[in-house]
């Protein structure tokens, strides 16, 4: 055996493994550990600005709404005041409202703005809201709100947030707080800008971790300051960071353990189609390929054992599918030679019998009365509608067998079908069709003109193959959402087995059974494909009250539509 040698030291599989590792798995994941925080920091700050100017404005909302339903009610408090004849009727009826008024501490009338603006410096001290109304003669109705019922409804949709909210009047006094530290409080409120804009979240504060927002009122004359204090940065910033470290690192050690147990299984593996090629390279062709086979074998080598075992079956294979070509030749020849002969011989008839006929009107040397004219004119047409409709049948084959049949299914009234496929058969030969079928039956889902081709095959396979002059019974009836068609002749009981066979393409009824053998044996075969084309099913069955039934099953339409 002729030996190869390289100037470079060849790598053991293990090797090769452990150098792949660490370039295209350690590197790369420690790379994007790195920028997956940088993005994730960069992501978590834009969400720590962006909520806190949501917090800010869920509070300015809140306000909003809490000054506007109470000055609402402190002017239907005054408006009533001034109905009231005497004073001791006004400080009764205020007492009461007190008393009922939701969040209400106190409700009291002062005489000037001086004692107006003493009461609410008071009340801003104790962090109290208050709402004034200016009366008819001069005096001002207050209401003063209790602290912590104020408190509540302000940050009730703030209860699990951590952020520390203060709001402040004017003169940087502090009317409600949540989550308040008297520490974080100075500091972030020296931050606070004199001018400020107004009726906009805006950001403020040097540290871009802990973002901080206020937002200044100017009705009433307020400032709403939301802090983000570093306890939440932490959580949000610095956990998550460690968090994506130890991820890192858990997956690299997860993978180191996956791929020691993957060489593990690779390595006896590989022995094993050394061992198999050694052996068959020394003419022992025998030799099978036994592999360790687990979740860890690679498809490729148990593909490639797999294929190396069954090489001497493969012969067998191609031997077996060349039989089954052979087979599926000869019945394409034989459908290609019943083809023929059942064109050459349904075509030849109607074409010998227009060709006579057409010759025969076409002579000048004899005179020819009015009504032969018309019975040979008559014969022409029967004959060539003969040969359409073979033609079209024909023509159905190929789209049958390819799937490829296109129906256009509408709104189709059974009685016209019926009524318009029998009078578009060839003859009848003394058999009488009798429709038994209610006035009023809804219309189906169907193509109309292949239910009608349907219909045509379905009388002319029943006249075929009647005793003579029996009736032929159609019935129609509507079973739940279906319309149920049957088709009955009498004739002679069909075997089940023969019955199975006559869906297929030239099978016709022994000469025994039926009175006569005429015709391409391709009728069921048609029709079954057309009513499945239309979502249709349709069987057949025989027995001693009707020698032959096909029952149609097709859907009822929509009475709306």
């Amino acid at each position: 055996m002729k030996k190869y040698s390289y100037g470079l030291k060849k790598l053991k599989i293990i090797e090769q493994i452990a150098i792949v590792f660490f370039i295209a798995v350690v590197i790369p994941m420690s790379i994007s550990g790195l920028i997956i925080n940088n993005i994730n920091q960069k992501s978590v700050r834009h969400q720590l600005r962006e909520s806190a100017i949501l917090v800010a404005s869920i509070v300015s909302d809140e306000v909003d709404f809490f000054f506007k339903t109470n000055e609402t009610t402190l002017a239907q408090i005054a408006d009533t005041l001034e109905y009231l004849p005497s004073k001791t009727l006004k400080e009764k009826f205020i007492k009461d409202i007190a008393k009922k008024y939701p969040n209400c501490e106190d409700i009291v009338i002062v005489r000037s703005p001086d004692e107006l603006e003493k009461l609410t410096d008071d009340a801003h001290i104790n962090e109290k809201p208050i709402l004034s109304t200016q009366m008819k003669d001069g005096s001002f109705l207050v209401i003063i709100f209790n602290a912590n019922n104020w408190d509540v409804q302000l940050f009730k949709s703030l209860e699990n947030d951590n952020r520390q909210v203060y709001i402040i009047d004017n003169q940087k006094r502090l009317i409600s707080s949540h989550n308040f530290t008297p520490e974080v409080y100075k500091e972030t409120i020296d931050l606070l800008p004199d001018e400020k804009i107004e009726d906009a979240p805006v950001i403020f504060g040097d540290e871009k971790n802990t973002p901080i927002v206020y937002l200044h009122r100017t009705n009433p004359d307020l400032t709403i300051v939301v802090n983000t204090t570093e306890n939440i940065t932490k959580y949000a910033i610095i956990d998550n960071r460690v968090k994506i470290i130890l991820s890192v690192l858990s997956a690299i050690l997860s993978m180191m353990l996956l791929i020691g147990f993957y060489i593990y299984y690779l390595y006896i593996n590989i022995r094993q189609l050394f061992k198999a090629v050694i052996a068959l390279s020394k003419g022992n062709y025998q030799r099978q390929i036994r592999l360790l086979t687990t979740s860890f074998t690679p498809y490729e080598i148990v593909f490639l054992a797999n294929e190396f075992n069954n090489m001497a079956s493969e012969i067998h294979k191609s031997y077996i599918e060349l039989k089954r070509k052979n087979i599926e030749l000869k019945e394409l020849n034989e459908f290609r030679s019943n083809l023929l002969d059942t064109v050459s011989h349904e075509l030849r008839t109607p074409l010998t019998s227009i060709q006579g006929y057409t010759s025969r009107l076409m002579r000048q040397d004899i005179v020819i009365d009015e009504e032969t004219k018309q019975k040979s004119l008559r014969i022409i047409k029967e004959q060539s509608e003969k040969l359409k409709r073979l033609i079209d049948d024909l023509l159905t084959i190929p789209d049958i067998e390819g799937m490829r049949l296109r129906t256009i299914n509408t709104t189709v009234w059974l009685d016209k079908v019926l009524e318009q496929s029998e009078l578009l058969l060839r003859k009848r030969d003394g058999h009488e069709i009798v429709v038994q079928m209610s006035d009023d039956f809804s219309p189906v889902i169907a193509d109309k003109g292949r239910l009608e081709q349907v219909f045509v095959n379905l009388y002319e396979n029943a006249i075929k193959y009647s005793y003579p002059d029996s009736p032929i019974i159609v019935t129609v009836e509507q079973h739940d959402n279906k319309a149920v068609i049957e088709v009955k002749n009498n004739c002679d009981i069909i075997p089940e087995k023969k019955l199975k066979t006559l869906f297929d393409k030239f099978v016709r009824l022994d000469d025994e059974m039926t009175r006569t053998t005429r015709g391409t044996g391709l009728g069921l075969f048609i029709v079954k494909g057309l009513v499945e084309a239309m979502d249709g099913t349709i069987e057949l069955s025989s027995d001693e009250d009707f020698g032959f039934c096909a029952t149609i099953t097709l859907n009822i339409a929509d009475v709306e539509e």
